[in-house]
């Protein structure tokens, strides 16, 4: 079915591959926006910065607190929540990001960054968000509409690095952008589905987790935020149930779990998102855990990035476990843009 390009064609009603295969674009795009939008940009006394969002949104905020963590001075909070945490005040930088502007999440964290006097920015296609934002003239980063936020992660990622290093809160992130961006468009030549299951990577991947519950394992620091990714594009695209943990954490709890049932455990494949950045101890805990596991669950995947940056490996990632899912969906015969549950979910809300 992989290799069956009507096939996919029919189920992917939405063009969810061709969203993936434009990430490049994407980010280059996004890129000119946010230079052009924050361009000049100042802020006073910044002691912290707020990352608002949910959903795709909030996994741009958690890649820019993973790629800024060795050259940003302050701390960079994701915060996914109603409430802002009590420690911000007029010298936070709170970044409110939404794709659709109306994300209620996302939109009681601004009205109470505005009670609290923090200095705001706001990333959004427009909605709610952009009225507040415009009317209390606070600084908007407006990007393009009309996607599904999850595949939106290029316009909610790159505006951070950009905007972030304008103002000078972190250093050599921007740099390492048209890097990244060369290197997608090398990878997606082999992950397309253009290219047949035998020699494509991410649809060999996709065929071992299939009918199996994939468990993805990333490390603190350097893949805790892509495991998440994973994670999550396989629950939304592949409609497929998924778990993640990080090393060295998982080891100190996890690991016991695979003295359970058998039979739970033999449906479990595992995919450890590597990277040459780990630490060396880390490095060991992952080798001793698989040896550990292997024989219990019904597989052991790794997955190494292309890339000498960071911000390459991380949007190698990305781009990659994108693929993945969307591959899964179609094993699952189901189209990768369709979300009935969450919008069930957000109509109920509203009752």
């Amino acid at each position: 079915m992989l290799d069956e390009l009507e096939k996919i064609k029919q189920l992917d009603k939405e063009r969810m591959f061709d969203l993936i295969y434009r990430l490049p674009e994407q980010c280059e795009e996004a890129v000119k926006i946010a230079d052009s939008a924050v361009k000049g940009l100042k802020f006073h006394n910044i002691v912290n910065v707020v990352i608002c969002g949910m959903g795709g949104s909030a996994i741009g905020g958690d890649l820019t607190r993973m790629m800024a963590q060795d050259s940003c001075y302050l701390p960079i909070f994701v915060n996914r929540d109603y409430h802002l945490p009590s420690f911000v005040d007029e010298r936070t930088l709170v970044i409110a990001s939404s794709y659709s502007g109306n994300t209620e999440e996302t939109l009681a964290a601004y009205d109470e960054a505005k009670e609290k006097k923090a200095q705001i920015v706001a990333i959004t296609t427009g909605g709610e968000l952009k009225n507040k934002a415009m009317a209390d003239e606070v600084p908007v980063i407006t990007i393009p509409a009309g996607m599904p936020p999850r595949a939106a992660i290029g316009y909610s990622f790159m505006p951070l690095l950009v905007l972030l290093e304008e103002v000078g809160i972190v250093h050599n992130c921007a740099k390492q952008i048209s890097g990244a961006i060369g290197l997608m468009k090398k990878v997606r030549q082999d992950l397309a589905p253009e290219v047949p299951e035998g020699k494509n990577p991410a649809k060999t991947l996709a065929r071992r987790l299939y009918g199996k519950i994939p468990v993805i394992y990333g490390s603190q620091g350097v893949t805790d935020a892509l495991a998440v990714r994973w994670k999550g594009q396989m629950n939304e695209n592949g409609k497929h149930p998924a778990f993640f943990n990080v090393f060295p954490e998982l080891n100190h709890n996890e690991i016991m779990g695979f003295e359970g049932d058998p039979k739970l455990l033999e449906m479990m494949e595992i995919v450890i998102l590597r990277s040459p950045e780990e630490n060396e101890r880390v490095k060991k805990r992952i080798e001793i855990t698989s040896a550990l596991i292997k024989e219990m669950v019904s597989g052991v995947n790794e997955v190494w990035p292309l890339g000498e940056t960071r911000l390459e490996r991380i949007m190698y990632h990305v781009i990659f476990g994108d693929y993945v899912s969307a591959y899964l969906a179609v094993l699952n015969e189901k189209d990768p843009t369709e979300i009935d549950f969450i919008n069930t979910l957000k109509s109920r809300m509203k009752d």
